[in-house]
């Protein structure tokens, strides 16, 4: 199977889903002539034209309130934040109008939009620029969340969010556009809220989802060297959560570790952790841990940075005291 780039996945997606449905535009910040801030949307303009591939002013309150308008009228847009701390800017059009408009018009309106864009940490960008809001995203009723974690599931999931008539929230990484991964040819979809289990393990499971992933999986490949074998699980959908496959795993495991970027209070990994304390309290073998960033806004400084995103050392350090070895 060929490797492509997550950008090119996203692209792909895209390409397909508007050559499918004239209905399908992209707006956002140097979409068109610029190709995309991350070449995401590179030579789209060239194929679909100005019409449909639309560059906006630096307004993400006018254009996500434009594609919101849009979407009750029949079209299907999709917003294109530089990154979904702008989105902030246009966060009463999401949540005060994408989200409710179903429910407030008695169904008379839809809004099938995506917005998407990167989110979370991308190195020395600071506070403002670093943040992780899939949590505040996904506490909203109406909007539905995606965090994929490789190309794969980015294009699977990105077509399927576009086909949805309801809103999504798709966010990405800025530090993942050029990860490569196995995509296939031929066109195919992947279900909204269903997660995946990356790796098979028995002692203990590690949920994870979006680019932090990657630490989940790294701590179960150093984990396995040492006699410990992780399930890891990716959530893939924060939005609905895909409880059932956690619970399923912790039953079998009998032990959880949730890694996550955002901050700690009011979490994805506390929603989890709730649920499975809930259903699965009778397997528990040890208390559910967390790995999360640490309660502070992310400086600047590199040395600060690493000590404050979760890390392989604090994911494998907390397996270890739910297994009872520190």
């Amino acid at each position: 199977m060929r490797e492509i780039q997550f950008r090119e996945a996203l692209r792909e997606a895209m390409n397909e889903e508007m050559r499918r449905d004239p209905n399908v535009l992209l707006l956002g910040e140097e979409v068109a002539e610029y190709n995309g801030a991350y070449k995401v949307s590179q030579g789209m303009l060239d194929e679909f034209g100005p019409k449909r591939i639309i560059d906006t002013p630096i307004s993400e309150l006018g254009f996500a309130g434009i594609g919101v308008g849009a979407a009750m009228n029949g079209l299907r847009p999709i917003i294109e934040f530089m990154t979904f701390n702008f989105s902030l800017v246009a966060i009463d059009q999401i949540i005060n109008g994408a989200a409710k408009i179903m429910s407030m018009s008695g169904g008379q309106y839809t809004s099938p939009i995506v917005f998407r864009g990167p989110t979370g940490n991308a190195g020395q960008l600071s506070s403002q620029h670093s943040q992780n809001f899939e949590n505040w995203f996904a506490n909203t009723p109406g909007l539905k969340v995606i965090v994929p974690a490789n190309p794969y599931d980015a294009k699977g999931l990105l077509k399927a969010a576009i086909r949805d008539n309801d809103p999504v929230i798709f966010m990405e990484s800025e530090v993942m556009y050029g990860d490569k991964g196995a995509v296939p040819e031929g066109e195919y979809l992947l279900p909204i809220g269903v997660a995946d289990v990356k790796r098979q393990g028995t002692d203990v499971t590690l949920v994870s989802y979006g680019k932090i992933l990657k630490v989940a999986l790294q701590a179960a490949e150093d984990l396995a060297k040492e006699g410990v074998s992780a399930e890891v699980i990716d959530l893939r959908t924060v939005r609905p959560i895909d409880f059932e496959t956690i619970v399923n795993s912790v039953k079998k495991t009998n032990r959880l570790v949730i890694v996550e970027e955002t901050w700690p209070l009011a979490s994805i990994s506390s929603e989890i952790s709730y649920h499975v304390q809930r259903y699965a309290f009778d397997h528990l073998d040890s208390p559910i841990l967390r790995v999360t960033s640490r309660d502070l806004p992310l400086p600047y400084a590199p040395t600060l940075i690493q000590e404050i995103l979760p890390n392989v050392k604090r994911t494998i350090d907390a397996v270890k005291t739910v297994m009872y070895q520190n």
